[in-house]
């Protein structure tokens, strides 16, 4: 029988296109051994050039160990699993060459694909990053100064070391290890009612809009569902403190639940909207319509920018992971209103829940809509509400 070796591929650019690298490894699927790994500055490129030239590279290394192999590829890039599987066609030109160079390195019945998330494939992820940051240094990677398997296979640490790591280094992934429930007691934790701001203009045509639009403020209905939450809010009497991201949305949202409750708002730059780019205005279809290949990357991959220099949900989710540990910092044990936007109350969500990022396309989030985190000393969450409305009936 052939021998089957797994293959794992990465790679990432620093303002796609900016600076890039990607990462793989060739790993015994018996025992996890790392076989061989594979680095490599590419100056610069996309997101999706990177992750190809590492599949290209994985591949090869898995040849030169075996060339008999059956072998298993395993990414946590959508786009190019789908690609490579022959369920998406690939349009772009700068993909086609990359994709014929990997398709000639072992016969097609020999190579499968599989999506992975992107916390199973921290050894590639790491190496891209390495690669990454010799090019930052005017270096490429050298394979003995690579930590990737060291990193990967450290032991458990502690809540706050786990925090670091996600906001320094993985914080789109943001994985909490799950609450044991009956536990010794914690003392109360650090809860964050998470409100999306009420209506704009631009809300009830489910356009685009982020932090590199219009800026647009709160409709009339908006601003009923302002309201309506501030008494909401009020009558509860649990909220000890009002963050709000700096949009004038969700401030004039902030501002009208403060002015009930007798608090002050504090702004957060971490809790701002998405940058949508050249789609900030535009509606799915109209994006659909404008620029379909990069939407269809952008759905597939969280790593995927879009049109226009604007965010990807990895980036976005980094910042909030960060913006999340500033504000556990401040506010330990008591109960805070941040006052927020889609992605950002949806990401708290998928971190707090350990979830992958296409989570974020499986929540409903209305306007004026209460969700809610609680998160425990020993860096445990747990969600106790989603996209409650019942306060603007």
């Amino acid at each position: 029988m052939a021998r089957t070796l797994i293959v794992e591929a990465d790679g990432g650019s620093r303002g796609n296109p900016g600076p890039a690298g990607y990462g793989a490894v060739v790993l015994d699927p018996e025992t996890g051994e790392a076989l061989a790994e594979a680095a490599e500055f590419l100056g610069t490129a996309t997101n999706n050039v990177a992750e190809y030239k590492g599949l290209v590279a994985g591949l090869r290394a898995a040849h030169a160990l075996d060339p008999e192999a059956d072998i298993r590829v395993r990414m946590d890039s959508k786009l190019v699993v789908e690609q490579m599987s022959g369920r998406w066609k690939i349009k772009h030109p700068d993909m086609k060459p990359l994709a014929s160079e990997a398709r000639s390195v072992f016969p097609a019945d020999r190579v499968s694909y599989e999506w992975i998330p992107r916390a199973q494939n921290k050894h590639a992820d790491r190496l891209a990053n390495e690669a990454m940051d010799a090019g930052k240094s005017g270096k490429q990677w050298e394979p003995r100064d690579s930590r990737a398997a060291l990193d990967t296979a450290a032991p458990a640490r502690s809540a706050a070391a786990r925090a670091a790591d996600a906001s320094a280094e993985a914080a789109d992934e943001g994985a909490q290890a799950p609450s044991a429930g009956w536990g010794p007691d914690l003392g109360p934790p650090a809860t964050f009612v998470l409100l999306r701001h009420g209506e704009t203009a631009l809300t009830p045509e489910k356009r685009f809009s982020g932090s590199g639009g219009t800026d647009p403020e709160l409709s009339a209905a908006g601003r009923r569902q302002a309201e309506a939450t501030a008494a909401a809010l009020a009558a509860r009497g649990t909220i000890e403190a009002v963050v709000s991201s700096p949009l004038r949305r969700c401030r004039e949202t902030a501002e009208a639940v403060a002015a009930r409750l007798g608090l002050e708002v504090r702004i957060e730059e971490g809790l701002r909207e998405t940058d949508f780019g050249a789609w900030e205005g535009l509606t799915f279809a109209e994006v659909r319509e404008r620029y379909s290949e990069d939407l269809d990357a952008w759905l597939a991959s969280a790593k995927a920018e879009p049109t226009g220099g604007g965010e990807s949900f990895a980036a976005v989710a980094r910042r909030v992971a960060v913006a999340r540990d500033k504000l556990l910092a401040r506010y330990a044990g008591r109960t805070v209103l941040l006052v927020t936007h889609v992605t950002p109350v949806k990401t708290l969500v998928r971190l707090a829940l350990g979830a992958p990022p296409e989570a974020l396309f499986r929540m409903e989030l209305s306007a004026a809509s209460l969700s809610a985190v609680a998160y425990y000393s020993d860096g445990n969450a747990s969600v106790r509400l989603l996209n409650e409305t019942a306060h603007l009936r």
